[in-house]
């Protein structure tokens, strides 16, 4: 059998002999529920078959197994994060079609110098400066083109393929990664902060403060960023790469042949400019008025659509975007977001999460500090194949019960599972930066699971011990 009917074989076989087991140790939804997450977890894994085809098979099993109606599987295809995603492409298409992020990225290269280590550096504290105050995810859907301008551009001008990879994998990851650390460090960086603090206040009426958030999310943000950064670029995949011979003359010829600001150009940057003032400013605008209440899937959408609508200014009867452009927009990732919402989905359901929570809940002889390590662990892998906005609707509740149970703070434990939960490092569906990421084609999923595991457990033990030590003087400022 050849190496790729083996990968095909292994998802159903996996789905079949869990179904075998049915009642076994999970109830029967929670069974057929985990034989469906088993074969897409493999096949998306082991890349079997292209990652869109895998993103749609709960269409098909869920209905065959009892998990959910299509009609219901089939909204998470639809979600709103999913057309978040589409005005986010449709913006950087725009850059990319007038040469826009070529500019840009000739800009950034500049600034940085020449050293790969110090391009890398800038891309990530960049992104994470950014995703503090907008989402993890409007904020890696601007940095990824001009990354990926970057590359091309260094692939032009460097011989060896395999450092340009190199490079390419490395600044890729760290812009995703750095998304996902950013966004912790404030309540408006990422969803599940925002979630987390939204539960514990009407559960528990503790009312968490930006400020007083700030106070645990940043420091651990930059934690996260340093310890990415090095590993990233000096242990998992060193950066080898020479100076850049003669990079100042190379950027201002290549920046002359750009020539002055053209219209079209103009008219992106000012539609990115505003998106991404919106996205800032969103909270504000809708407080201030009441007649228009913005959020991110509309701001995007609307982006997109204006660039269908907007002249170009210089090429005549042509408009920032046209359809057949959308050839090249990443349909596959669409789908496989919309896999992801279908897979936290079926968790809920299913039943799935509550029977872990319960079997972490019977275990209050293991002490706080092993099962503050043991929710950590669970969060940050269960977020590798669910939406982490998910794990943390479903997750928070029940982690607060059990520290209710064991007579210690709620946010004991829901802390630090709400930070594991944006350290998903592994996988393109873990996490909207990761996906966006891998989008490029630059990277494979073998690649990141393998760097995304040594971080996963770095983040597993930083979380873990970095509430167990800073948690207790935090709880004391309510």
């Amino acid at each position: 059998m050849n190496p790729r009917a083996l990968k095909v074989i292994s998802g159903p076989l996996a789905f079949t002999l869990l179904l075998l087991s049915e009642g076994a140790v999970l109830s029967t939804d929670a069974t057929q529920m985990l034989a469906v997450a088993a074969w897409m977890l493999i096949w998306w894994v082991t890349e079997a078959v292209p990652i869109a085809v895998t993103a749609v098979l709960p269409l098909v099993l869920y209905p065959l197994t009892g998990v959910m109606p299509v009609d219901q599987t089939a909204t998470a295809y639809g979600s709103k994060y999913v057309f978040l995603f589409m005005g986010g492409f449709l913006v950087a298409l725009a850059m990319e079609k007038w040469n826009l992020h070529r500019r840009i990225a000739l800009r950034i290269v500049a600034a940085m110098g020449s050293s790969a280590k110090h391009i890398v550096l800038g891309f990530m504290l960049a992104t994470a400066l950014l995703s503090m105050w907008i989402s993890n995810t409007a904020t890696t859907l601007m940095m990824l083109p001009i990354a990926t301008s970057v590359i091309a551009l260094l692939r032009d001008h460097i011989e060896d393929p395999k450092m340009v990879r190199r490079f390419a994998l490395v600044l890729l990851l760290g812009i995703a990664y750095s998304a996902n650390c950013g966004g912790i460090a404030t309540l408006v960086g990422t969803p599940p902060n925002a979630a987390m603090a939204g539960i514990i206040s009407e559960t528990y009426g503790i009312d968490i403060g930006f400020g007083q958030w700030m106070m645990i999310g940043l420091p651990f943000s930059v934690l996260m960023l340093t310890s990415v950064y090095f590993l990233l670029a000096f242990v998992l995949h060193p950066l080898r790469i020479p100076r850049f011979r003669a990079a100042k003359n190379l950027v201002d010829e290549e920046l002359l042949k750009l020539g002055k600001l053209r219209n079209s150009e103009f008219r992106v940057l000012w539609i990115f400019g505003l998106t991404a003032a919106l996205w800032i400013f969103k909270g504000l605008l809708n407080d201030l008025q009441n007649v228009i209440q913005l959020n991110d899937s509309s701001i995007a959408m609307m982006s997109g659509i204006s660039l269908f609508l907007v002249p170009s200014g210089d090429r005549k009867d042509e408009r920032l975007l046209e359809w057949e452009n959308t050839e090249k927009l990443p349909w596959g990732i669409l789908l496989l977001f919309g896999g992801g919402l279908a897979i936290a989905n079926g968790f809920k359901q299913s039943g799935l999460i509550e029977w872990v929570a319960d079997g972490f809940a019977a275990q209050e002889a293991l002490g706080v500090f092993a099962l503050t390590l043991l929710l950590v662990l669970a969060a940050l892998f269960l977020t590798e194949m669910m939406s982490n906005l998910a794990l943390v609707v479903v997750f928070v509740p029940i982690v607060g019960a059990i520290a209710e149970g064991m007579n210690i703070a709620p946010l004991q434990f829901a802390v630090p599972v709400t930070l594991a939960a944006s350290c998903a490092f592994m996988l393109p569906m873990a996490t909207p930066p990761n996906a966006i990421v891998f989008a490029s084609g630059e990277i494979r999923i073998p690649q990141m699971a393998r760097t995304g595991l040594v971080l996963n457990l770095v983040a597993v033990i930083f979380a873990t011990l970095f509430c167990w030590y800073l948690l207790e003087p935090w709880l004391n400022s309510f």
